[in-house]
């Protein structure tokens, strides 16, 4: 029970990052919102286990793992994520990040000799054919995002790919041993960090941070927000559920996420979405359900 609340949990707090990250993006642009995020989500785990006294105890392997899996899902595939937000919103861009498991296991079958059953295959043409029915539908919008941007699209599915990426190499590291979830979504935003940083300060677009937030204060209070609600929660949240419960049951409930989202969009962005939306969203959701729960 402890794995599942922690996947709906995830779910939920991803729902909410998105929107706050896209929002901040929109204001400050998706690369200074990845960054800023990343040390704030850093600075509360590093105080958090210093708080708690967590212990730091893993083999060499797995903090490559974990330093790998970092890269992957953090550095790659956040970054173009929050850049697809930039053209279509954290609706759809949350929607084709539902691909993710599905990636996941098409990269578990090349490079961990993981076979894929038959059902397994009509699970991930069934998420893509929920994914097709949403981008293609049309909608009576009067938010920002009215307009679906195929380069948008492109960069969410990018994001798919890293955090599938990442997700495998995360559960090699789970499998050789027990780790605090807290203390592997240290190492896990310590590597993008280590990446990042260095990168960001020598781009010729360098802004100081302080700087740019100065001028946008309500952007930092929405990077802020999705630091908690996505890095810290949402992330330590996710690897308690693997730990906890079968991979492909906790992958089901966190890829929820566009089915949450949709009421939020609505909500906050007045999206009048039409009956294509909704029966795509629980296609795409079905689709995750069947390659994983067989």
């Amino acid at each position: 029970m402890i794995g599942e609340l922690s996947a709906l949990a995830t779910a939920f707090c991803w729902s909410g990052s998105s929107i706050s990250f896209a929002e901040a993006s929109l204001r400050i642009g998706s690369v200074r919102v990845n960054v800023t995020r990343l040390v704030l989500a850093a600075s509360l785990l590093a105080l958090t286990l210093f708080i708690f006294s967590i212990p730091i105890h893993l083999s060499a392997s797995q903090f490559t793992d974990l330093f790998l899996s970092g890269v992957l899902g953090l550095v790659f595939g956040d970054s173009f994520l929050f850049k697809s937000y930039e053209y279509n919103g954290p609706r759809i861009s949350s929607l084709i990040m539902s691909s993710a498991p599905a990636v996941a296991a098409t990269l578990a079958y090349l490079f961990l000799r993981e076979s894929l059953a038959p059902l397994a295959v009509a699970g991930m043409a069934m998420t893509l054919v929920g994914i097709a029915i949403v981008v293609t539908s049309r909608q009576d919008v009067t938010s920002r995002f009215s307009r679906i941007s195929g380069r948008g699209i492109f960069f969410a599915f990018l994001g798919a790919c890293g955090q599938g990426g990442g997700l495998v190499t995360a559960k090699l590291a789970f499998n050789e041993g027990s780790i605090n979830g807290l203390t592997a979504t240290f190492i896990r935003i310590l590597s993008a960090l280590i990446l990042f940083v260095p990168i960001t300060m020598l781009s010729r677009k360098f802004i100081p941070p302080w700087t740019i937030y100065s001028a946008h204060r309500k952007a930092f209070g929405l990077t802020l927000l999705g630091a908690i609600l996505g890095p810290y929660c949402g992330i330590t949240f996710s690897l308690i559920a693997i730990a906890h419960t079968k991979v492909g049951i906790a992958a089901t409930i966190m890829a929820t996420v566009p089915i949450i989202m949709l009421p939020l969009m609505k909500l906050i962005y007045r999206e009048n979405l039409s009956w294509r939306a909704y029966a795509g969203a629980f296609v795409a959701v079905g689709g995750v359900g069947i390659l994983f729960l067989m």
